[in-house]
């Protein structure tokens, strides 16, 4: 009986080790059968020459990037390139103080510049009369001048009377007319700020003293009006000039970081910054309407005095008003390298169109190379005998 149990229990066996194999089997043939359509997949993928130029601009835009160069370099180059990085740094933190030392050139120069600066003040708001030989100016179109002079001969006493008795003092609106010629600026003055502008006389560039923190203040000199008290309103522009921690490699040079206007000490109804606005209130309870009466921000030249102030605890303005500072800056920076000691020529016009010219000019250099490169291209074509010259104009721009 024991046989016979034992003999039930092998052969039982070896049914469970006939079903594994099958089992085995079935599974070998079956991974066997996905490889195979895989392998064909593949192959069918591989002969799409869409796909195939699409890994091949993949494997050459892996190559070209310059990171993906640098983790294939062995490990004692690496070192060596962030040796280089350390002198990088160190070249840059050198540059601030270079250009601290600009900083304090453009002082000494500033002082230099001052007394033309005052002498055309003098002029312009007729303070004193330049003379002859300081009034003495020899222009492109001298000829032509001289001729039109000598046709307006007859008329010249005329004119002469006529200035007397309108006793024209200094340059009128000579800032003003500034404000107008420049598109930045003009974009920022409202027809009631046109008046007040009238009354402005200087405008002036400060550079920080020795020691101090690196700045530059911007001075507006306004004569006796009927809008406000001040003399003088001022707007101080804060600059860096060294390298960021986190980020060494941008350092390009001394950036303006954040600015400060002063209070305008406004009459009585004269604030153009502000306007007045009636607004009706019901009563929830009764019923019964108010008006009531507020004062809301206004477009005016005048915000220029009143800037965005940059969070000092590392908050993050939002896009508007990053896009507000980043012009104001802009204008700072404007009025300090172009307006302030070239300001004739803005008044004139000739600097605006010397600034139209350039730009023009950049452009027209761009076309002309396009141009070049689309020629280079047709005579590559129809130096090459064997392209076929029936093939559609499609093609060819390609």
């Amino acid at each position: 009986m024991y046989l016979h149990q034992g003999m039930v229990d092998t052969g039982t066996q070896m049914a469970d080790n006939s079903k594994t194999e099958d089992t085995a089997s079935d599974s070998v043939e079956a991974a066997k059968n996905a490889s195979d359509k895989k392998e064909k997949l593949a192959d069918q993928v591989m002969q799409n020459p869409q796909v195939l130029a699409a890994l091949q601009e993949r494997l050459d835009n892996t190559a070209l990037t310059p990171s993906s160069y640098i983790e294939t370099l062995p490990k004692a180059v690496k070192r060596r390139i962030d040796a280089l990085k350390q002198l990088q740094v160190k070249c840059a933190h050198i540059e601030a103080k270079f250009y601290e030392e600009v900083h304090d050139l453009e002082r000494k120069y500033a002082a230099l510049y001052q007394p033309l600066f005052d002498k055309r003040r003098e002029f312009i708001n007729g303070e004193a009369e330049p003379t002859d030989a300081e009034s003495e100016w020899h222009s492109e179109n001298e000829e032509e001048e001289k001729l039109a002079g000598d046709l307006k001969n007859v008329v010249v006493i005329e004119e002469k009377a006529e200035a007397e008795e309108t006793n024209v003092k200094g340059i009128p609106d000579f800032w003003f007319t500034i404000f107008r010629n420049v598109d930045m600026l003009s974009e920022l003055v409202q027809e009631y700020d046109e008046p007040i502008l009238k009354h402005l006389q200087d405008i002036k560039v400060k550079f920080s003293e020795p020691g101090q923190p690196m700045s530059f203040s911007l001075e507006f000199h306004f004569g006796p009006n009927d809008y406000f008290s001040n003399s003088v309103l001022t707007k101080t522009y804060k600059m860096k000039s060294e390298p960021d921690k986190t980020d060494p490699f941008s350092f390009e040079g001394p950036e303006i970081v954040d600015c400060e206007g002063c209070t305008i000490d406004w009459k009585k109804g004269k604030n153009v910054t502000v306007k007045t606005i009636k607004k009706k209130q019901k009563h929830k309870g009764r019923g019964t309407v108010r008006t009531i009466t507020k004062q809301v921000p206004n477009d005016s030249f005048f915000n220029f005095f009143s800037p965005i102030k940059v969070s000092g605890d590392g908050e993050s303005l939002d896009e508007d008003s990053e896009f507000t500072l980043a012009a104001d800056f802009e204008i700072g920076h404007f009025f300090r390298e172009r307006i302030v000691p070239r300001a004739v020529l803005y008044f004139t016009g000739e600097a605006i169109e010397d600034d139209d010219n350039f730009e023009e000019g950049e452009e027209g250099e761009e076309e002309e190379l396009e141009g070049e490169e689309e020629g280079e291209e047709e005579e590559d074509a129809e130096s090459d005998p064997k392209k076929d010259s029936s093939q559609p104009a499609e093609c060819k721009q390609q």
